[in-house]
């Protein structure tokens, strides 16, 4: 069974700064081959895309509440990615998620995705 599994997040202030991981394990799925969307979920909120990373490098953004602070990248061949936050605010504030798509490309409908990490919490303090 392929799992992904994200890594990196906690605690930070208000201004901060935060590196999120998405990494998998098990057959069948290649994280370098793979699209990986980047989505969060607040207290109370919706669920959130983010930012995409398709397999050949080109990034999708989905919130303008991100522009100019969040980045997407890979790294380690193609088989990590990370979600570089920076200037962290309050409403930043949730439940992280890294989610794969299997065919390379950044889905234009959300929830076209195969699979999903079980989230990691991230909380922004003033």
């Amino acid at each position: 069974q392929f799992d992904l599994m994200e890594s990196g997040g906690g605690s930070a202030r208000s201004g901060g700064t935060m590196t999120l991981s998405c990494s998998g394990s098990g057959p069948g799925v290649t994280l370098a081959l793979s699209a990986v969307t980047w989505f969060r979920q607040g207290a109370g909120k919706e669920r959130e895309g983010l930012l995409c990373i398709s397999s050949a490098g080109y990034i999708t953004s989905y919130s303008d509440s991100v522009k100019d602070r969040f980045t997407i990248s890979r790294g380690d061949a193609g088989n990590t990615i990370y979600l570089q936050m920076n200037n962290l605010k309050v409403d930043d504030t949730g439940v992280y998620f890294c989610t794969l798509r299997m065919d390379g490309a950044c889905p234009m409908n959300l929830a076209d995705v195969q699979y999903w990490g079980r989230g990691i919490p991230v909380t922004v303090s003033e």
